[in-house]
This record gives C-alpha cells, structure tokens and sequence, in this order.
C-alpha cells in the first residue's frame, strides 16, 4: 500500500487534532486504527470510556470487546460503509472505513455510548457476565457504567456524519498522495504518472502506457503496482477525480462539462467512479459536504 500507508496516514498532525476536537464537542471518544480485524482489543486511548477500560481489565470482558472490534472490522471491509454494533453490556460502537477507491486503509473508531438508559438488572447481568466478583471493581465499574452518555438517535446521527466527514477528508488526501510523483520511485513509473496526467481528458489504454514507457506490460503493471499501491486503471481514476473535484467548485460549471473536461466518456460513468472515490456523489461534493480542516 505505498500509496499512503497507515503508519504515515495516523502521524498527520490533523489526526490528533480531530481526535482530541471530536472528543470535547461530542464527549465521544475516537481513534482513527488500522484496517482489518485486530489481533488484540484496541484501546481507544486515554479518552476511552471509563466503563470499557474496566470491563477490558477482565480477562472475559477483553475476550469479548476484541470479538465484538473484529466484527466490526470485517463488516466494514464487506460493506465499505459506516456500522454500528452493540457490544454485550449494551453499549454501541461506530467503526467508519476510510476508503481509497478499492483500498480500505483506516477505520475509524468510536461510539461506547448508550442509546437507551440502563438499569440496575442491567448492570448485574454485566458483572456476572465478565465475573467482576472483586467488590472495588464493581464498585468503580458501577459508577463508570451509569456516567456512560445516553445519545439521542438526533445526536448519534450526528455523530456518524462528522466521523464520515472526517473518513472522507483523509480518504482525499491519501489520493492526492497516491497521484503525486515520488523521487525514489522507478523512472518508468514516474514516466507513466506524468503521460497519464497530460493525457487524462482523452481515452488511455495500458497499451499507450507501456508503449510509451518501453516496458512489457506484465513487468509495467507489476512495476507501477508495487511502487503505488494502485493499478494503472485506478490511477486514472484517481487523477481525474481530483480534477474533476476542482472543477466542481465552480458553481457554474455543468456536470456534463466537467465529466469530459476530466476525461469521464458518460455522466452515469463519472457518477459511478467519484462516488466509489469519494463516498458522496457530485452534486453533494459541489453542495460544499466535503470538509475544510486544517492541514
């Protein structure tokens, strides 16, 4: 995945900071993890809910948030959308992909609320589930399960949308990275990138490429592979996008306009690949949806 991988993506310094915004405008915590299922639990760091850090101290109730984390991961990468799951003491987690084109490269995760108010039975079915016999834990637990915030439908709908926004932001800067030239990379690959962007408003066929590259294309198509992450069919896709996503901000430009401008041969083509690329269609990009964070 060298097109932007997950180690670099989680040092941007805009990481942190929404983590740490997220967490004092919601009272929700978030930690933006790696894809795919977990090994171990994933803490979601210092701001985690006091009530999961208990639970996780037992060995039962480790088990079984790491179950419930590896669900949610596997139903994401299946589903390329945002998922809610309930984890057995009742409490909802969100988990939202952070989507490049075909590539899943972070989730987002956060939640550890409740969506109704819980009872005393409830508890109690809690701590004989995870055997929380020690009567200091169930004390600290019992405090910590009842301080849980209670979110309203209203509230945690908005809570999915800012983490989608937020999806989204990281998903357009790891396709600006991927579209960028690096200095280290073959000079074929380099060569390939810059005759994509001179020629992305016109047809371009692996043959072009490899032709003008004066390589094989078993060797080119493993060779731009390695060196991006990305086929050759997903980088055009991905040049064109970002030039159509600057093109979309003028209001006054027609999507018609834009979709040939960029190199797209239909409108229903153009919908269907901004949308894969970006998660939200056109018309909802140009509506001014896409988020304005600081770099």
């Amino acid at each position: 995945m060298d097109f932007l991988e997950f180690e670099s993506l989680a040092k941007l310094p805009v990481v942190s900071f929404y983590e740490d915004a997220f967490r004092k405008a919601t009272g929700v915590a978030l930690k933006v993890v790696p894809p795919g299922p977990p090994v171990q639990r994933v803490s979601l760091g210092e701001c985690e809910n006091p009530f999961c850090q208990s639970v996780a101290s037992t060995q039962a109730g480790c088990q079984a948030c790491l179950e419930l984390q590896v669900k949610a991961q596997k139903s994401i990468a299946q589903k390329r959308m945002p998922h809610q799951i309930s984890c057995f003491a009742g409490l909802t987690e969100v988990a939202v992909p952070v989507l490049v084109g075909e590539h899943h490269v972070a989730t987002l995760l956060s939640g550890q609320v409740f969506r109704r108010k819980p009872t005393e039975r409830d508890f109690a079915m809690v701590v004989g589930m995870v055997d929380g016999t020690d009567p200091e834990w169930a004390r600290k637990a019992r405090n910590a399960y009842f301080a849980t915030p209670v979110v309203t439908s209203e509230r945690f709908q908005a809570i999915i949308q800012l983490l989608t926004i937020f999806a989204q932001y990281l998903a357009d800067f790891a396709t600006r990275f991927a579209t960028a030239g690096k200095v280290d990379e073959p000079s074929a690959v380099t060569s390939a990138k810059e005759f994509v962007k001179l020629h992305f408003e016109e047809p371009i066929t692996l043959a072009q490429v490899v032709d003008h590259v004066h390589l094989s294309r078993f060797h080119f198509c493993k060779l731009f592979k390695k060196a991006t992450g990305l086929t050759l069919t997903e980088y055009i896709a991905c040049v064109r996008v970002e030039h159509a996503k600057t093109l979309l901000v003028d209001p006054t430009s027609r999507i018609s306009d834009v979709v040939f401008a960029s190199g797209f041969g239909s409108v229903p083509r153009f919908n269907s690949v901004f949308k894969r690329y970006v998660g939200m269609s056109p018309s909802e990009y140009r509506k001014g949806t896409r988020p304005q964070l600081p770099a």
